[in-house]
Formats: C-alpha cells, structure tokens, sequence
C-alpha cells in the first residue's frame, strides 16, 4: 500500500485533484469529511468543542453552529484551541480507515497535514507527499466564489486571514515529492495530475 499526502492551501483545488486521483483508481479520504462527521451530535468531539467554546455554539437544531465555531476560531483567535481538540480524532480515524481500505495507492486529502505536525516528520504516516499549489491571488478569487460571492470584501479579507495562519506554499514545496501547480485550466490540472499518478504507481519521480 502506497500511502500519499495530498495537501494544498485553502483554494488551492486540493479537492478537485482529490477526486481526479480517485478517477484514476485512488482510494481517497477527506480530513474536513472525517472531521465533520466527528462533530456530530453524541460524539466525544462535538462534547469536547461544547464544553471547551461553550453553548453558544450550538445551533436551534442541538449541531454545531459551524460559523458560529469559525468565528470564534479564526476571528478570536481560539484556532489552536479547537485544533487541539479536532485534529488528533480526525488523524486517528484517517489511520483507521487507510488501513482498513486494503487499495493499493490511498491518498488522505488535508489542508493542515504540515500545520499538525508540530516540529514532527510526515513520513510516519506518509509514503509520498503531494502539494496543490496555486497564487495567493487565484485562492482568494476561488474562496470568495466557493462563498457565494456575497460581502466581496469581508470574504477577501478572512480568506486571506486564514491563509496567513497556513504554512506558505513557499516552505511546503521544499517538503513535498510533488507539487501540482492549479493555477490554468481544468484540463492543463488534469494532465499535472496524470502525471504525478504515473509517477506514484511507477515509485518514481518524474
């Protein structure tokens, strides 16, 4: 089993390549899939985030008040807080279902896989690591319409909040096997893919 890293920042595209490495014959596993599903109602997670952030984050249906949550986070400054509580649960689930996929190349999509590292090496739990990367401009752009578009500005603005509080792109390519530049077209992406997937299935680096 060939375990890959698939990382990139916030609009990056990381999920768009996700899935082309899935047409492709990838097992592929989400972080943010995994973490919302450890959010729901009745697990030790969504208690953990209550008691931690408070009842005000619950919404009138007993779930998390997701934006409510984001707010708190990423505008009050209380990002590590929740981390703390999300990542090593998303992590151990991640593992969990890796090992129990029996495919031959499992890829696990993730935007803070260097973020939850902590000083630590990827390739304990890595075999290969590939990079989406894309313009800080073009990631703005892909956020605010992945938003809806509506208060441009304040989208902009938290977009570029939150990608302040990423590792740059500039220091991750260094760490990675691959990078996958995203900054063309749909199908220029394709074929950066494809190749990579060669290179992955090969065991080389092309």
């Amino acid at each position: 089993m060939l375990r890959v890293g698939l990382t990139g920042g916030l609009g990056s595209g990381k999920s768009t390549v996700a899935g082309m490495f899935q047409e492709l014959g990838a097992a592929v596993f989400s972080a943010d899939e995994i973490g919302r599903e450890l959010m729901e109602p009745r697990t030790a997670v969504f208690a953990a985030i209550v008691q931690v952030f408070g009842a005000g984050v619950l919404g009138a249906d007993g779930r998390l008040d997701r934006k409510e949550l984001a707010r708190l986070a990423f505008e009050d400054g209380r990002v590590e807080e929740l981390n703390a509580i999300v990542h090593p649960a998303t992590i151990a689930r991640q593992e969990e279902l890796v090992r129990e996929s029996g495919a031959a190349v499992v890829v696990v999509e993730s935007a803070l896989i260097f973020e939850t590292l902590h000083g630590g090496d990827w390739r304990g739990r890595f075999d290969r690591m590939v990079l989406v990367a894309a313009p800080d401009a073009v990631k703005v752009e892909r956020f605010v319409t992945r938003s809806g578009g509506g208060d441009g500005e304040g989208l902009r603005a938290e977009a570029r909040r939150r990608l302040g509080r990423m590792i740059p792109d500039t220091v991750k390519r260094g760490e990675c096997d691959f990078v996958i530049e995203n900054g063309g077209t749909v199908e220029e992406l394709r074929g950066e893919v494809a190749k990579v997937w060669r290179a992955l299935v090969g065991g080389g680096v092309e």
